[in-house]
């Protein structure tokens, strides 16, 4: 007789849910740099779209979404959609650990840019690396010295130099209205590490690329994404994730 719960003939207990990560190095990097920028931040796993590989989406908290692509094991879901705890499931990287953390699915609140975007632009990563830096120098200028001789608050300067149109890209091909890259984007490219460790990413440069009404910075190991201020919005915190 079969036990309740049990594994009878031809079938295999499963046990408990995996992560499913095989790219546990790439992984970790993402996870690492994100708990150092938001130590509570959820981690939403999910398809990638291609064979073989998981998407590893989160936000930052200057309101940017980042996605690292990173190789999954041959026997993961490959449906799976869950969001749990970054900085669990780091540790469980860390340790060497297969499971997947206690799901927090409710915790993702944010709708995902649509799968299919468009080049507009193609920029030097060396560009995107220096404006990055002039915009953290100029922040510890004004925090330090005021702005024309007065003080302002280090938040309401930072919101501002997020806000600040970095790059304005003019699309030929088609044709069409000006791309704002805004800085909120290049710090979440350069600051998760998507540019990588040297000056020129592995395939030339960073591309500006948009999906309906959303802007996305994409480098050679990951992307930043945004959408217009005026058109986000609140998401109720119940339900099933959005996106």
């Amino acid at each position: 007789m079969t036990r309740p719960g049990a594994a009878g003939p031809g079938r295999v207990d499963a046990g408990p849910p995996g992560h499913g990560i095989a790219g546990v190095r790439d992984a970790g990097a993402f996870l690492a740099r994100l708990v150092r920028l938001d130590p509570g931040a959820p981690i939403r796993l999910r398809p990638a779209g291609v064979p073989g590989r998981t998407a590893l989406w989160a936000r930052l908290p200057w309101q940017v979404l980042v996605v690292r692509t990173v190789a999954a094991a041959a026997a993961a879901e490959p449906d799976v959609d869950a969001t749990v705890a970054a900085a669990e499931l780091l540790a469980e990287l860390e340790r060497g650990g297969g499971a997947l953390p206690a799901r927090r699915d409710a915790d993702w609140r944010w709708p995902l840019p649509p799968p299919r975007s468009r080049a507009v632009e193609t920029l030097p990563a060396g560009d995107l690396r220096r404006i990055a830096d002039a915009a953290a120098g100029t922040l510890r200028t004004a925090t330090e010295h005021g702005v024309a001789g007065r003080a302002v608050g280090q938040r309401a300067l930072r919101d501002a130099l997020l806000d600040h149109v970095a790059v304005l890209v003019t699309p030929d091909d088609p044709p069409g209205p000006p791309v704002e890259v805004p800085q909120r984007l290049v710090q979440g490219l350069v600051r998760m590490g998507f540019l990588g460790a040297g000056e020129a990413p592995p395939d030339g440069g960073v591309h500006v690329r948009v999906a309906g009404r959303w802007v996305g910075l994409v480098g050679p190991y990951g992307a930043a994404w945004s959408q217009k201020a005026t058109d986000l919005v609140v998401t109720p915190t119940g339900g099933r994730p959005k996106g």
